[in-house]
């Protein structure tokens, strides 16, 4: 298997309580399931100090771990003064490869609108100007985040990912023509998602990453496997390269080559 052949899970919460403690576990399955990178996502600026020494983590026997920083919408409304400080001094780090989780949430209440709104904007603006690709979170605000990054788009193409879609296929092409790119999750498997299937059948090779979400949303046939495992996505990805008439062995090797693109930090 030729290295661009094995599997990178872009999405995993590694820093979770439900991850953590059995990491080396976590690590040693991954690596049994051909995954070679991980992007370990930030969720606020809490996340950061049992990330840092995950980048350092040698990789001798399971994935390459890399990282991102910055506040999910759901967490917005708990910033504390220097938290947006202390992850800007991270955009730097040789292995921090993205900003976010970052993005809307309409499906929660706890964080105010504006409050998500200009956390979002925020992180908008970083990602141009360090020129980080972003990890976009959007829930039952489909129509109000296109609205929100087309107005961005008018400074120029996007650079970053839909994480975990499952919005229309309308809203995945325009997505798609404004830069980014568009990852699926566990959810791609579930038996009753035929629909979410049919649009993932239907986006260009070129757009197209895989995920975990770990320790959240576990694929089929481990769907009542508690927590979700970073090893995986190969389920995902297996059920992504049938709709494209590719073997896994493809499939992995594309969306590693758009995750390598999409991510130049990662190597």
């Amino acid at each position: 298997m030729s290295n661009d052949s094995f599997w990178t899970d872009t999405h995993a919460h590694l820093t979770d309580p439900d991850l953590l403690p059995q990491l080396d576990a976590t690590l040693e399955l991954a690596a049994e399931f051909n995954v070679k990178r991980l992007l370990c996502v930030s969720v606020d600026a809490h996340s950061i100090p049992p990330l840092l020494p995950l980048l350092d983590k040698p990789n001798i026997f399971g994935p390459n771990i890399f990282g991102s920083v910055g506040i999910h919408p759901n967490y917005s409304h708990q910033e504390s003064s220097g938290d947006w400080e202390r992850i800007e001094s991270l955009f730097t780090h040789p292995k921090i490869c993205a900003l976010g989780e970052t993005g809307l949430d309409n499906y929660w209440k706890d964080s105010p609108w504006d409050t998500q709104m200009a956390n979002f904007q925020r992180h908008l603006q970083a990602s141009r100007t360090h020129s980080l690709p972003l990890i976009i979170h959007s829930r039952n605000c489909d129509d109000e985040m296109l609205a929100c990054l087309r107005e961005d788009y008018r400074n120029g193409p996007l650079l970053g990912v839909m994480h975990s879609f499952c919005a229309s296929l309308e809203h995945a092409l325009a997505y798609i023509e404004m830069g980014l790119y568009i990852s699926f999750s566990g959810m791609l498997t579930y038996k009753k998602n035929e629909t979410l299937r049919d649009i993932a059948r239907k986006i260009p090779l070129d757009r197209l990453l895989v995920e975990t979400d770990a320790p959240y949303l576990s694929p089929e046939p481990k769907r009542s496997s508690r927590p979700n495992q970073p090893a995986y996505v190969a389920f995902t990805g297996k059920v992504l390269a049938e709709l494209h008439n590719l073997t896994p062995e493809q499939m992995a090797m594309k969306t590693t080559q758009n995750a390598l693109k999409l991510f130049s930090r990662m190597t």
